[in-house]
């Protein structure tokens, strides 16, 4: 992959691709939802946001595999057949999430089949992984994090217009709001046992020294997240608590994750870049991994 230099920054075409992706999305997305957002009031008008802040990172995710399999295709196990054709498959298939979720187009299909395939992603990496070393926090994370993105599929799946009826729409949606409560309740203890690490999603990559209160955003951010992992577990009051740990996960990714994307962007090489795209797209998925709870909601 050779590289572009824009004035002072040498980004990668993977970072540039990734990007761009996310972009194209996200104006699709706001022209689809632009009504919904002015006709809302007051906090509702997050709510609105809950299908572009999840499509976002689909799209760039499924750029990664598209523009730079060799990130992907080691996690692939090595038992599969065909592993690139699976790193191209898995790129489309998110690449076309990403649209139908933003665009709110066959969102009781695009949901299911993604929550299926971040269920299938734990059962055959990251849970056996996770086996393999009971101690490593990090793998844990992603166990649940992937959980929680398929639990958020089945809750979009089964909340859409025109979708699944009865029983199949509830068992969706019960199936979904625990798994994300559960993870919410895990990623607010995180967060007080590792209190300088970026907020939202605990992994590795510690917040900058630059930022000031970095100790308070972190507690702020685990009793958000215990709160809202209550609320959703007990369906008290969920639509308001969700709406609002929602929003505070957003508004961490715009004033701390954006910068470091900046910085990243502006640092030489491909995997530092794609590396912040990653930690920026995941917690945006993951504001919307919660929004969605909202948006099936009363």
């Amino acid at each position: 992959m050779f590289p572009i230099i824009l004035g002072t920054f040498v980004i990668s075409r993977t970072a540039i691709g990734m990007c761009a992706a996310g972009i194209i999305v996200f104006l699709l997305g706001l022209w689809s939802v632009k009504n919904d957002v002015v006709k809302a009031r007051g906090l509702e008008k997050i709510v609105a946001l809950a299908n572009l802040c999840f499509a976002i990172p689909l799209a760039v995710f499924g750029a990664l595999h598209l523009f730079a399999p060799q990130f992907i295709i080691p996690i692939v196990p090595p038992y599969m057949p065909w592993r690139m054709f699976w790193v191209y498959f898995i790129g489309c298939a998110l690449i076309a999430a990403s649209l139908s979720i933003a665009t709110k187009v066959g969102v009781r299909w695009s949901g299911l089949l993604f929550g299926v395939m971040m269920f299938l992603f734990v059962a055959m990496i990251h849970f056996p992984g996770a086996l393999r070393e009971p101690h490593n926090r990090i793998i844990w994370t992603i166990v649940f994090r992937e959980m929680s993105f398929g639990g958020a599929g089945c809750v979009l799946s089964g909340s859409a217009k025109h979708a699944w009826r009865g029983r199949t729409e509830k068992t969706l949606i019960v199936v979904g709001r625990v798994l994300i409560a559960v993870t919410a309740l895990l990623f607010g203890i995180e967060h007080f046992l590792h209190p300088t690490g970026l907020p939202g999603v605990p992994l590795v990559k510690e917040m900058p020294a630059w930022l000031p209160g970095r100790v308070v955003i972190d507690y702020a951010t685990g009793a958000a997240l215990l709160v809202g992992g209550v609320s959703i577990l007990l369906n008290r009051k969920t639509r308001i608590v969700a709406t609002c740990v929602g929003g505070w996960i957003l508004l961490l990714v715009l004033v701390i994750y954006a910068p470091v994307l900046i910085s990243a962007l502006s640092a030489p090489g491909t995997g530092v870049q794609v590396e912040a795209i990653n930690y920026f797209a995941d917690t945006l998925l993951f504001a919307g991994v919660i929004l969605s709870v909202a948006t099936a909601s009363p």
